[in-house]
């Protein structure tokens, strides 16, 4: 069955990624209920993302966190920033940020005090507020990324890689295991377009009109066959 909307879901898979912190974890049956309600997802990945979701309730707080930290702070592969995968400590990723927190603002939409555009729970808040057809539009431009950090999260074995699995699925392009080199810099391995055009202001004259995110592979990458088996 095509879907309609998918907004709720962004909301709750953004929500998902964030800090597992007691709040977070107290809102998880709300969480559930808005995934299964919308019907965005398939049920198998429904079913996964119900055992995510179990297994932040089920363990100590203090594992789930600490967990959570070890899984997407201390390693550039599971990052989700997403200009560490394009940018990495590079000169351009001032700039890119700035057109990304633009793209926010000509949508209406401010970050909070501290809060990063390239974080990924916040690109999807920005996502969710889009028409779906730009809301998908948007995620497929950034789906190798994804893909990287599902394959990340995947050879870690982490429940997580469930979320970035439904993220693909909502763009409409397909979760798969591709070559990641752990914890090295991705910076080398990705690259953008000029003046990294999809983040700009161009096209952005009035609130509503997304500008998605045009982060493309190099040509090394784009020889680079995705693995079997998944």
């Amino acid at each position: 069955m095509a879907i309609t909307t998918a907004t709720l879901s962004l909301r709750v898979l953004a929500r998902l990624l964030s800090y597992p912190d007691a709040e977070l974890r107290a809102h998880l049956p709300d969480m559930r209920d808005a995934l299964h309600s919308e019907r965005a997802l398939g049920a198998a990945r429904l079913a996964e993302l119900d055992a995510l979701m179990h297994s932040l309730t089920a363990q100590e707080a203090l594992e789930v966190e600490a967990e959570y930290v070890q899984l997407f702070d201390r390693g550039r592969a599971t990052s989700l920033h997403l200009f560490e995968h394009v940018h990495g400590d590079s000169r351009d990723r001032g700039p890119a940020m700035i057109d990304l927190a633009q793209t926010y603002e000509q949508a209406g939409l401010y970050l909070a005090e501290g809060e990063l555009p390239d974080y990924l729970p916040v690109v999807l808040e920005f996502v969710s507020t889009q028409p779906l057809k730009e809301a998908r539009a948007f995620l497929g431009e950034m789906a190798h990324i994804l893909n990287a950090i599902f394959s990340a999260l995947q050879q870690r074995r982490s429940a997580y890689a469930s979320v970035l699995g439904a993220l693909l699925e909502i763009a409409g392009e397909k979760a798969q295991a591709v070559k990641v080199a752990p914890d090295a810099p991705l910076d080398e391995s990705w690259e953008e377009p000029a003046v990294f055009g999809g983040c700009s202001t161009e096209g952005q004259a009035k609130p509503g009109q997304p500008q998605p995110i045009r982060i493309v592979k190099n040509e090394a990458q784009r020889q680079n066959a995705p693995l079997q088996g998944v």
